[in-house]
């Protein structure tokens, strides 16, 4: 195992450059959003090295929320400390947030937006070939012999066969990691542990008056919710927020929650900015006004993330202390196989609502093939898979998009 680490300190202000443009430009979910990470700041930049990244993955893989904006977190806070986790988190999810909180305006102020579903079809299984393609380089980065790939291939069936991913999958395996690799039956002393406390800062927002403001708690404790009990990556928390949007809550309906799917894919960003379009288009169409939709938007956005911020400014400080004891890393070994397994298990599963005809395996395995000869942009492959969909959506008339 790789032992050498970078201490660089990098300004906030880069910090907040770089999540900014990949905020606005980064495509693919966050399985691609890791890998472009991996790409950039390891081998470009030269930011962390590759055992930083891969104890970032494992950490943010292994605790609930969506994976991209913790490992953004993360990897904030050892280059930019407490206050560089807030900025470089954030900035992260402006640009998304704007974008979505923009669109759900003009699907209320317009009663919908048919084209959604037509870039739906076409990108969505380019977005297989972008987790497909991402799992590779991450496979690369950390999986290095038989008991990773054995854990991995187990994670993998668990996540198909109950067709979510599960939260004991991750800690089986860190324990099982912990104790192959790990020094408690080789005779060493563990490292002492000590207590560390971190400041969590307080939001604090002033209530809305009236049925406005009683549905913004709403909004909040449920996305706190989703964002604190849910585990795996943004991708897969969807059957979780279909659950309670749809089924319990009934503040969407099957095509509404769909088009916020959809929203959250086709946007660059980390994908559970679908809460942001659902916060608005629940707020506004209970009071009939933009501007609240606006304060639904915001209210779900904060809800969503919070607690990625809270764990991961928690959980790190603890981790850049103690990385180098065998223990943790164990552990961390093994809830990384995990990951991988997890991941491609949600890609199948994905598959199912992406993949539905001729075309869109076309689709899908040409942006393997794009992707994997010549290295193209994820926002270059979005584009050309979404005019695929604006051209063909409307001659194909799929009905499967509709069922599904």
């Amino acid at each position: 195992m790789e032992t050498d680490k970078t201490t660089q300190r990098v300004p906030i202000r880069e910090l907040v450059k770089y999540y900014l443009r990949l905020g606005l430009l980064g495509f693919g979910g966050p399985v691609a959003l890791v890998g472009q990470m991996e790409r950039e700041l390891v081998g470009e930049k030269k930011w962390l090295t590759k055992e930083e990244m891969r104890e970032g993955i494992a950490v943010c893989q292994s605790l609930p929320g969506p994976l991209a904006i913790q490992v953004g977190i993360w990897i904030s806070y050892i280059r930019g400390g407490f206050w560089g986790a807030w900025a470089g988190g954030w900035a992260f999810i402006l640009p998304n947030f704007v974008i979505v909180a923009a669109l759900g305006a003009l699907y209320v102020h317009f009663g919908g937006l048919p084209w959604v579903t037509a870039i739906f079809y076409g990108v969505s299984p380019a977005v297989i070939a972008l987790i497909l393609h991402s799992c590779y380089r991450l496979t690369k980065l950390g999986m290095k012999d038989w008991l990773e790939w054995a854990l991995a291939a187990a994670a993998f069936v668990i996540t198909v066969a109950v067709q979510a991913e599960v939260a004991l999958v991750f800690i089986g395996c860190g324990i099982v990691g912990l104790l192959y690799y790990g020094s408690l039956f080789r005779g060493r002393k563990a490292a002492s542990t000590t207590s560390l406390m971190v400041g969590v800062p307080l939001v604090a927002s002033s209530a809305a008056p009236g049925a406005l403001g009683s549905l913004l708690g709403q909004l909040l404790a449920f996305f706190l919710k989703a964002g604190s009990l849910t585990f795996g990556s943004g991708l897969v928390i969807v059957p979780f927020l279909e659950k309670g949007l749809v089924q319990q809550m009934h503040w969407l309906n099957e095509h509404d929650f769909l088009v916020a799917v959809a929203m959250g894919m086709i946007s660059p960003g980390p994908v559970v900015i679908t809460a942001t379009f659902v916060g608005y288009l629940v707020a506004a169409r209970l009071t009939g006004s933009l501007l609240d939709g606006f304060w639904g938007s915001i209210t779900s956005t904060i809800g969503i993330f919070l607690p990625s911020f809270l764990l991961i400014l928690i959980v790190a400080p603890i981790l850049v202390r103690y990385r180098t004891n065998p223990n943790v890393q164990g552990f961390i070994k093994g809830a990384y196989a995990a990951a991988i397994g997890t991941i491609l298990g949600a890609c199948v599963l994905l598959g199912k609502i992406a993949i539905g005809d001729w075309l869109t395996v076309l689709v899908a395995l040409a942006s393997l093939v794009v992707l994997f000869r010549w290295k193209v942009s994820n926002p270059l492959l979005v584009a050309a898979t979404a005019i695929i969909g604006l051209i063909a959506f409307p001659l194909l008339k799929p009905e499967w998009v509709f069922v599904k």
